[in-house]
């Protein structure tokens, strides 16, 4: 049987080529990743696990701004190691006065997250799942 063993990258579309490519680049700088491609028109970063894309969308696609609610794309959640680096996330989201809809909180039992958009609206995440649970099981992370 055919199994995945994990999600290799994702690849969105973007509106402002120029603008997205200078937040991802702080972003993704903040969280460790490195360039792992310039192509002029589309770039990638990655930090050895997890590869992410984006590219500018054509004429047709920026005659409409992207609606979460709509159908596809809804959010993309980075798994971080531990709820300080939440924190320290959601710290540098506001230095950089990034648009956070959801401030760094409990948002499910022992599920630790803080939301924001990308330049378009594009709903992100930064979370750590069971660290409370392990530090309580004597696993600390």
């Amino acid at each position: 049987m055919v199994r995945v063993v994990g999600i290799d990258h994702l690849v969105i579309r973007v509106s402002d080529f120029g603008i997205s490519k200078a937040f991802y680049g702080r972003l993704f700088a903040f969280l460790g990743f490195e360039v792992l491609g310039d192509y002029g028109d589309t770039i990638g970063w990655t930090n050895g696990k997890t590869r992410f894309w984006i590219g500018e969308a054509d004429a047709e696609g920026k005659k409409h701004k992207y609606r979460i609610g709509d159908i596809g794309f809804h959010h993309y959640a980075f798994e971080l190691r531990s709820r300080q680096d939440v924190d320290d996330l959601e710290a540098f989201l506001k230095r950089e006065k990034v648009e956070i809809v959801d401030p760094a909180g409990e948002y499910y039992d022992d599920y630790y997250a803080v939301f924001f958009l990308d330049p378009d609206g594009l709903k992100l995440e930064g979370m750590k799942y069971g660290e409370k649970t392990a530090r309580g099981a004597g696993k600390g992370n």
